[in-house]
């Protein structure tokens, strides 16, 4: 399974950073993501740090939906994950297909997302501009590309902070805090 060589950091001039995106890479694809979290009853998946998601991501010429699931990270820095993902044609059977296995939804949230995928140094690179709703307003920016095994992370994330260093991203912006997390601590008990 690949790995995704990701950062992510808070972003605190969005305005400035959209108009650098742009300015380099064209006008950015946008796209909101309804993201469904599944956990076994007891807690366990989440709590060994591993994800089931089913994903609809609704874009302006199509509506699809994607099933991921992340492995614990291999790198605690950078929070980054083995990640296997697959496209399923039905949304509705895909979340049967996961409850029938036994997991129950644990937490569903928005994502408003601006995407913009370039070559880098022989990677294809995803920059996303995202919007959480719930999370009063904040702007993140996830960077990513993949490493095919633990000894291409390093030179992976090099890429990968390349790219945030040139969009003026500083190292005490990146955070490996888990939106599930923030969406859960921002909703009331």
């Amino acid at each position: 399974m690949a790995i995704e060589a990701e950062l992510k950091a808070v972003v605190r001039d969005p305005e400035g950073v959209l108009k650098q995106l742009e300015d380099r890479y064209g006008v950015g694809r946008v796209e909101v993501y309804r993201d469904t979290y599944y956990d076994a009853p007891d807690g366990s998946l989440m709590g060994a740090d591993r994800e089931l998601r089913i994903r609809n991501v609704h874009g302006p010429d199509d509506t699809r939906t994607v099933l991921t699931y992340k492995g614990a990270r291999v790198d605690a820095a950078s929070g980054s994950k083995p990640e296997a993902e697959t496209r399923v044609e039905d949304a509705d059977a895909a979340h049967e297909i996961i409850r029938g296995l036994g997991f129950t939804p644990r937490i569903a949230f928005e994502k408003r997302c601006r995407n913009y995928v370039f070559e880098r140094d022989g990677h294809r690179v995803l920059a996303t501009l995202v919007r959480v709703p719930e999370l009063d307003g904040a702007t993140f920016i996830e960077v990513e590309t993949a490493a095919a095994t633990a000894a291409d992370l390093a030179p992976a994330l090099v890429v990968v902070r390349a790219v945030l260093a040139e969009l003026g991203i500083s190292e005490v912006d990146l955070t490996t805090d888990l939106y599930t997390d923030a969406v859960a601590a921002a909703r009331p008990a």
